[in-house]
């Protein structure tokens, strides 16, 4: 609904409108800006976020029209959803945080041939003052609308978890009916690949840094699937219902598949130093121990005190764990895992038959060139 502005402000734009400030257009078709104070930052939000501002705006030599600025309460709109003229959804997207400026917004962008009477008079301009307060980000995962994720709290860093890696996520699902579904206050830890309770949680994660926390809008495509009787994994979800996730990812380990198999997988617990890592032949020194899966220790080999030494695939320990050694850089700590199906040609442990658990730290090492260099070197030299 339109509402008269106060004189002073509608006087307050005009002054402003004829100030002297630089007009640049934005797109081919007619909508000029004018930048009246610049924002705090370099970032602009994306079509689909949700942006909070103050405005005021009326029609060129006529009509005052909305405002919200002596209400109080931003307005919000989300965009490119349609939900303002086109003039307005495209100029707040070329805003930054706090900046302020005046769109002159021609017909063709605003109301047009038949304008909005009794205010709004045929082929109209309009002119909108304009703060950007704030924005948050939603985004569609999918790009068809199944998984819209709004992030309500930022995360650390840049990096998000791999298809590999294993997450801790908390989470609530709920039903339209704001039912709650499942929850975990506590964490739940899961590989990203396998998934957890719906694709829905999978996806998202992936789009997530260290401590961030979202809410998903998941269609049922991607919600809860139904089983072969038509039934749910979780008791009282109809079919086809449509979620909202409360999802944080709390942390996550980087995993790496070894051998291309996954029967060597080495979950890093901390990152190690710099870029370079040993090769066959390096002398290395580590620290580790073995289990069973029952937690058994099988076996243990050096200290901070005295780190274990050996030259690594030289058959001086397991060929699983020597392979994952080679992984890691300088200081590194991870979890290793060779599952009994691994086939190698010489088992150290003597357990050829269990699934071993490594705890490894890679304390030091010594890189070597490889042989053939030396020896490429010689057949030069005889030359």
């Amino acid at each position: 609904m339109a509402l008269s502005l106060p004189i002073s402000s509608l006087e307050s734009d005009i002054k402003t409108r004829n100030s002297g400030f630089p007009e640049s257009e934005i797109g081919s078709q007619g909508l000029r800006k004018q930048i009246l104070k610049k924002g705090n930052s370099w970032q602009t939000p994306f079509p689909g976020d949700e942006v909070e501002v103050h405005f005021s705006g009326r029609v060129e030599g006529g009509a005052c029209l909305d405002s919200n600025v002596d209400k109080g309460t931003p307005f919000r709109f989300k965009l490119g959803q349609s939900e303002v003229i086109k003039g307005l959804d495209e100029g707040v997207a070329t805003m930054k945080k706090s900046e302020r400026a005046i769109f002159i917004i021609p017909p063709n962008l605003a109301y047009g041939e038949l304008g909005f009477p009794p205010l709004i008079p045929p082929n109209s301009t309009l002119i909108f003052n304009v703060e950007m307060l704030s924005w948050t980000s939603i985004r569609d995962i999918t790009g068809d609308g199944g998984i819209l994720k709004k992030i309500t709290k930022e995360g650390e860093g840049w990096a998000t978890p791999r298809e590999a890696d294993e997450v801790l996520v908390k989470f609530e699902a709920r039903l339209e009916n704001a039912a709650v579904v499942s929850k975990s206050d506590e964490g739940v830890e899961f590989n990203v690949s396998d998934g957890y309770l719906c694709p829905a949680i999978s996806k998202a994660v992936k789009t997530m840094r260290r401590g961030e926390k979202a809410e998903l809008a998941v269609k049922f495509s991607y919600g809860i699937r139904q089983n072969e009787n038509g039934a749910t994994d979780t008791d009282d979800v109809p079919p086809d219902s449509n979620l909202t996730i409360k999802l944080e990812l709390v942390s996550w380990k980087s995993v790496v598949d070894v051998t291309g198999d996954k029967k060597v997988l080495k979950r890093i617990t901390k990152v190690g130093e710099g870029f370079n890592r040993p090769n066959e032949g390096s002398v290395v020194k580590v620290i580790y121990y073995g289990k069973l899966k029952d937690g058994t220790v099988f076996e243990r080999k050096g200290s901070n005190e005295e780190p274990f030494e050996f030259t690594t695939l030289e058959e001086q320990i397991n060929e699983g764990l020597d392979r994952a050694i080679i992984t890691m850089k300088k200081g590194e700590q991870a979890l290793v895992t060779v599952t009994k199906g691994y086939l190698h040609s010489n088992d150290i442990s003597g357990m050829a038959n269990e699934d071993l658990f490594y705890e490894v730290e890679l304390i030091d090492f010594i890189k070597v060139l490889h042989s053939y260099i030396s020896y490429s070197t010689s057949i030069w030299k005889r030359k």
